[in-house]
């Protein structure tokens, strides 16, 4: 390992944390030092790069295959690296936040991996930041437990060979860390969660028999893989852990990396683990990249587009046959409702949605699925252990069968269904109880019996400016305009402070989230993220 040399990052505008000196290090500061002085410049390219593909998108209204990288799709020799044996058998993965109590949960949920979260189901407060990196040291330490203060409820972990595998997901290229600067700049997010977490932990994941296992988010191209392929090399010889240690599963959530999937997996061949098909954040990189595409790219309301949409199944069939024709790992979609206490009936309907669902994934050739419950991982097991058995994945479906044209995945208007004024509702209501917990701190919440995370939001914002902007005329005669958008959301904040009582109105962030909802669903100027301007109202 190279020797620390005093790190020439500040903290800035942060208040101390307990035990921040176990994260926060000389030697780790230092590492995150030299990923910022080594990577952030060609970050920066790629991110520049992201706007002028979107321009290209908006000139020609239409995406292709990459004919510069048909060798690489038509070549059928190369492979992934195989699986590490903490990795092999991914048929129930559980996501969550790396607060202390969720830690402890998710790692004995009994799912088999644990997709720690830094990236949308986190609030970036620089407590999130420090105190979730602490939290996992906690774990593989065997030194952690909680007490629910409310409930007196203890938790503790099981034994070693009872718990989930994690792989953690840092956050997105575009997201900055302003409590840690270089030079007064600061470091992009992603190298600071990435850094902190693969300079602590991997030396003790290897002894513990697992790696360093992470989810990349929001990859747009094949070149923001090879970036990330390119940080794993420099990271591993940095600490001096075997070249291979690391391995990426890549969430297909854009539509421009759903047409780059084989380059992704090329890019970080020595590296990767699989592919993820998410639906939120993909649709939201759908309005994002076709917004000014006219009527036939109008999506209808998110609840109305299902993985079984035409160009959802087409994206998803894609992707299961390029992971298996590759060596690599298809993990299916998200089942996020929360299963109420109160209430068994909607318990009953709810679970066989998700039974359905994961029925329909594993039928497909999926290798495992996302559930955010714990009450859910017996129900996914189920719909994955009668499709695999004994064996660990089935990559073997090689899923031969499939075939995909460049215009199935953009064939929005294959879908019947169109935008409701329910749906306009609901975009609001969800948008406001989201963006007030973000802004609070936290990046996980339980809405209307479904878990919610920052995709959630962005495709709630999304929608309303789609819908304005391409002059939508709902089922009830009424058209999409601004000014009915802000009659919404005024009626959605009355609403809540009746139901919440003028103190907790008062004590929450509820006008600063109707505020921020309308800015970027109302903007003539489309916000990349909404978790940019919100981190510019995010205290802490």
């Amino acid at each position: 390992m190279s020797a620390p040399a005093p790190s020439p990052l500040a903290v800035v505008d942060a208040e101390p944390l307990p035990r921040q000196e176990e994260v926060l290090t000389e030697a780790a500061l230092a590492f995150v030092a030299e990923l910022h002085r080594r990577f952030t410049p060609r970050r920066d390219e790629l991110l520049a790069r992201r706007a002028e593909r979107r321009a290209e998108i908006a000139r020609t209204s239409t995406l292709d295959f990459l004919p510069e990288t048909a060798a690489i799709r038509a070549d059928d020799s190369w492979k992934v690296a195989p699986a590490p044996a903490a990795l092999n058998d991914r048929r129930v993965e559980i996501t969550g936040p790396t607060d202390r109590k969720m830690t402890i949960n998710a790692l004995n949920s009994g799912a088999r991996v644990w997709l720690a979260d830094f990236e949308d189901a986190s609030a970036p407060t620089w407590e999130n930041v420090v105190l979730g990196q602490l939290n996992l040291i906690d774990a593989y330490t065997r030194n952690i437990d909680f007490t629910d203060p409310r409930s007196g409820k203890s938790y503790a972990l099981k034994p070693a060979d009872e718990l989930a595998t994690v792989v953690m997901r840092p956050r997105g290229w575009h997201l900055e860390e302003r409590h840690l600067t270089f030079g007064g700049r600061p470091v992009p997010g992603a190298l600071v969660d990435f850094g902190l977490y693969f300079f602590h932990n991997a030396q003790r994941l290897i002894d513990l028999g697992k790696g360093p296992y992470f989810y990349l988010p929001k990859t747009e191209s094949h070149l923001e893989a090879r970036l990330w392929n390119e940080i794993f090399v420099f990271a591993q010889e940095y600490v001096g852990v075997p070249r291979g240690t690391v391995r990426a599963t890549v969430l297909i959530e854009t539509i421009t990396a759903a047409y780059e999937m084989e380059e992704i997996l090329y890019e970080l061949r020595e590296h990767a683990a699989g592919l993820n098909a998410g639906r939120w954040d993909y649709l939201f990189s759908i309005v994002k990249n076709f917004r000014d595409g006219g009527a036939k790219f109008v999506l209808p309301d998110r609840n109305a587009v299902t993985m079984t949409a035409p160009f959802m199944r087409a994206y998803t069939e894609l992707l299961v046959r390029t992971c298996h024709k590759r060596g690599a790992h298809a993990i299916g979609g998200m089942a996020a409702f929360i299963p109420s206490r109160k209430d068994a009936e909607v318990n009953k309907v709810a679970f066989e949605k998700v039974k359905a669902d994961k029925d329909r994934e594993a039928g497909d050739g999926f290798d495992g699925s996302w559930v955010a419950h714990p009450d859910l991982v017996p129900i996914a097991m189920a719909s994955f252990d009668a499709v695999l058995g004994e064996k660990p994945n089935q990559k073997d479906r090689l899923r031969e069968d499939v075939s995909v044209a460049a215009g199935d995945l953009i064939a929005i208007d294959s879908l019947d269904a169109k935008p409701t004024y329910d749906g306009l509702r609901n975009a609001v209501q969800v948008g406001i109880r989201y963006i007030e917990a973000w802004l609070r701190g936290l990046g996980a919440v339980a809405i209307f019996n479904l878990m919610e995370d920052a995709a959630t939001a962005e495709i709630s914002r999304s929608q309303i400016w789609q819908w304005i902007n391409a002059g939508v005329v709902f089922e009830n005669g009424e058209a999409a305009t601004p000014e009915l958008a802000r009659k919404v959301a005024a009626e959605e904040l009355a609403a809540i402070r009746a139901e919440t009582g003028e103190e907790a109105f008062a004590a929450g962030k509820w006008q600063q989230a109707h505020d921020l909802l309308l800015h970027v669903s109302l903007d003539a100027d489309y916000a990349d993220f909404l978790t940019l301007p919100a981190y510019e109202r995010l205290v802490g």
